[in-house]
This record gives structure tokens, sequence and C-alpha cells, in this order.
């Protein structure tokens, strides 16, 4: 029996366990946007199959389910059937608070690996909506940290577990709604693994996991000799209070990719720390749309190398403040590799807008407490062969804009303006992509906070391709710097102005 056919089941229980999660969950956010991310590992941590969903969740898989795999086994924690283990320390899990995990061990009848997700909470508590706070300085303002638990023993649920979640995350109904949700992802993964373990036995299964990682490594390795070898330097920057963040990368390609951010700016006391799941995750995704259509797992990660300061922007000492860095550092980190990937490829585009645009807001409605969180997107950069394209979200984070019918039914909040942000995109022989305009009155007394980027240094163009115009916010008719937290009156109205694609190639 062909490993293909093991391979592409797995992929495909990797998928359903998304759908699954997708149609259970409550909140907008998942639900709409699909800001969740699932995956099969072995029992050795190494990632079989995953879905298409997030790639700043993907690539930390990696990182994260080792983590936690080395937490469990230093804790002395056993795994039995019916488990399922909660985590949410991006210092463990490889992210940030909001993206909740969920570990669930795959019996059959022994131990043959892992389904694990992660989802995007929009509140895990903390001072500000949406806990992903602009002004944060330690990860303590950000939210309530979950170091590994056991949320579910033996199939029953760990009551203590989720009391604690119900006392500290905001919006209690979402957000068990959500996490339930998960658990029943992670069941259906588990058992979709044992109808193959029962149909084609243990060794198959494994053997055909194998095969699949060393196929994808050798075809890693043919696609990247199709490369120049070479080191190829990039640097790129974040906004911050007192100026400009570097990110500087030295890309060595060969027979693997090799990242070092030596020389990148230290880390800060603020939100865009990025933990090294999140750096791992960009430059892989990065290397990846170069070298092509490959499986994603464990032999195309192992393909991929990545080195970062201790104590830098790219990896940051705990306790340090790291929700911006999952959002919007992400963003900077795969634009920086692919202004040194450009260097050795001319597939490259030029960048796309950079920014999630990240959006919270909550408050108190009818005497409940409601919070909402969004992202926007922008341009995509301009590419050798064409236009980019408009009012997309790429990069790192691949969800979809929530629909305006869908947040103005559920929270009190009404859109005033929703369209594409004309001529925002890069000029060149091919433009870059326009940006998005959203716009919106609140309904009630809100906290606003925003969590954004290019607002000073416009998307990067190439080949003699201009800069996508960068971004712009606007409250209540004042212009708003990228980042901020403020208070809104009933009727304010808040305009919000994403950057577009760098253009490519000298205009004719």
């Amino acid at each position: 029996m062909s490993w293909e056919l093991i391979h592409k089941s797995t992929v495909y229980v990797a998928e359903e366990m998304g759908v699954a999660l997708k149609r259970s969950a409550l909140s907008p956010n998942i639900r709409e946007r699909m800001d969740h991310s699932c995956a099969i590992v072995d029992v050795q941590g190494r990632i079989v199959a995953q879905a298409e969903h997030i790639p700043v969740h993907l690539g930390s898989f990696k990182v994260g389910v080792r983590n936690l795999l080395t937490y469990i086994e230093k804790e002395g924690v056993e795994l039995e059937q019916g488990d399922a283990v909660i985590f949410n320390d991006p210092y463990i899990s490889g992210t940030h608070l909001n993206d909740v995990g969920l570990l669930t061990p795959i019996f059959a009848p022994s131990l043959v690996g892992y389904a694990v997700n992660k989802a995007h909470h929009v509140d895990v508590g903390g001072p500000v909506p949406g806990s992903i706070n602009p002004n944060a300085t330690t990860l303590y303002e950000e939210g309530f940290v979950i170091p590994p638990l056991k949320l579910m023993r033996r199939g029953q649920p760990a009551r203590e577990v989720f009391k604690m979640i119900e006392e500290n995350f905001k919006v209690p109904s979402i957000s068990l709604g959500d996490l339930n949700a998960q658990v029943a992802a992670n069941r259906l993964g588990a058992s979709r693994i044992r109808q193959a373990v029962e149909k084609y036995g243990v060794e198959r299964v494994t053997q055909g996991w194998e095969s699949s990682i060393n196929y994808a490594r050798e075809l890693v390795r043919r696609r990247l000799l199709s490369l120049p070898r070479g080191t190829y330097d990039a640097e790129d920057y974040l906004e911050w209070k007192h100026g400009l963040l570097k990110l500087k990368v030295s890309l060595e390609v060969g027979e693997k990719v090799r990242a070092d951010f030596e020389g990148t700016d230290p880390q800060i006391e603020g939100p865009l720390n990025a933990v090294p799941g999140v750096t791992y995750s960009a430059v892989s995704f990065a290397v990846r749309c170069v070298v092509g259509e490959v499986p994603t797992n464990e032999g195309f990660y192992s393909s991929v190398e990545v080195k970062a300061p201790h104590g830098s922007l790219v990896n940051p000492y705990k306790p340090a403040a790291v929700g911006g860095g999952n959002v919007e550092t992400s963003q900077r980190v795969a634009d920086v590799t692919f202004l040194a990937l450009s260097r050795a490829s001319r597939e490259v585009p030029a960048a796309a807008h950079g920014t999630m645009m990240n959006v919270m807001m909550g408050g108190t409605l009818n005497g409940k407490y409601w919070s909402y969180y969004e992202t926007i997107g922008g341009g995509s950069g301009a590419r050798p062969d064409g236009d980019g394209e408009s009012a997309v979200h790429v990069n790192m984070s691949n969800t979809l804009n929530t629909p305006i019918e869908v947040a103005e039914r559920q929270f009190p909040l009404f859109f005033t303006r929703y369209e594409v942000r004309r001529g925002s995109g890069g000029t060149g022989k091919y433009r870059g992509g326009d940006g998005i305009i959203r716009a919106f009155r609140v309904k009630a007394p809100t906290t606003l906070s925003l969590l954004a980027d290019r607002f000073q240094v416009g998307p990067w163009g190439l080949a003699g391709g201009s800069p996508g115009k960068p971004g712009k916010a606007t409250v209540g008719g004042k212009e708003m710097p990228s980042k901020f937290t403020v208070k809104l009156e009933q009727g304010e109205e808040v305009v919000l102005e994403t950057p577009g694609g760098g253009g490519y190639g000298t205009p004719s």
C-alpha cells in the first residue's frame, strides 16, 4: 500500500478537525474569521499533517508541541485515554495568550500520536478588551496565563479548570463554548486516526507518516537546488513609541535554509516581542512560499533552522509582553525573510500590507460584558508578472474579514464604510494591491484598542517599484498612532485605513 494514502488521509483528518471546530465555535472570530488551526503529530512530537489554516499557528506547532511534551515529561504527568491538555503560556505554546491550545493523546490501543489545535479566544482576561494590550510591558498585563493542565481526565471535564477559565476570561459563555468546540475537534481527530489504525494497522500508519516526512525533506532539498547558494541579508522595521525597531536577518541558502537574526534590536518593554515559535513560523512560512507546494510536516520543518539571540525582539526573556509579537512582529519577520529571499529568487513579490490591523473593543451593555476582536486585510504586493490583490489577508494571518452583518447583529456597532482603499497600492510596472477602509460608530460607550503597523514606513516595493501607502487610523476626526487604547463615547466614529502592497518593477 502506498504511503501517500496514509499521508493524504491524515491531512484530511486535520482538515476535518478544522471544519468541526469552526462549525461548533460560538465566537465570530473562530466561526466567521476561522482564526484556528489543527494538526496531527506523532509520539515524538513531530508534525505529520496539518490543515491549511493560520501560518503563525502552524509553524509554532513544531516548537510548541515539543515544549509541551517536555513540560509534561518533566512534571511527571501521565496521559491516558480521554485526557486533553490545555495551555496558552506563549513561552511554551509558541504564540500569544489568546491562542489557547489543546493536545489530546491518541491511543490505538497504545499511544500512536496526538491531535492538537489552537484557537484564538477573543478575550483571555487582562486589563483591556480583547486581551491584546498595546501598553503591556509584561505578560501579566496581557491576560490570564494557563500552564499545561488536564482539561479532560479520562473523558470527563476537569471542572476546576473550566471554573478557573470561567472566572478569568471576560466573556466566559463564549470562551467555554469555543473551548468545548476545541475538545470536540480533537476528539474527532483522535477517532479518525484510530479508525485508520484499525483498517491498516499501526505499523503501516506509522511507516506511512515516516515516509511522508522523508519525502517532504527530500523534495525541499531538491527545490532548494534551484536557488543560488549564498547568504542574503535584509533589514526591515517595526514602529514603536520612541522610533523604529530594527529586524535584521542573514539567510543562508544551501541544502537547508538557516536564518540568523543577529543584529536585531533588543527586546522592549512593550508587546512587540515575538517568542521563538512566532519567529520560526514566520521564517518557515516565507521559505515554504518560495520552495512551492510541499507537504508541511516535519520533513519540511527540519529543512528550516532559525537562530534568534536571547533577549532580542525575536526571542525575549520571560515575562516580556508578547501579544503583538504574534500578530505584528510575525508579519515583519515574514517581510524581512521575503526581502532576503528576493536576492536569491526573482519569484518573490513586493511586500504586502504587513499588518493585521488588530482591533479590540469591549464594554458593558445591558448589564453584560462584551468583547470583540477582528483583523483587517490590506493589499498584497505586486508580483514579477502581475498586479497585487486588493483587500486580502496575507502572510501570517490567512483569516477572513468578519462580515459587518454578523458584527452589527452581535455587538453595539454600526458600520459606516467598508470599501477598497483605491490608490493605496505602490506604483511600478505592476501595481501593489489596494488596502481597505473600514469605519464604524459605537452604539454604547466602548474601550477601543488598536495594535497595527506600517503607519510610518509603507510596504517596500521591488525592482524599482514604489512602496505601498502607509496605514492610517482616525478616531472622532483625530489622527491616531498605530498603537493606542482610548475610550469612545456613544456615536463616536472610528475610521481605519490599511496599507496597500508595494509595487514591482520600474513604471513604463
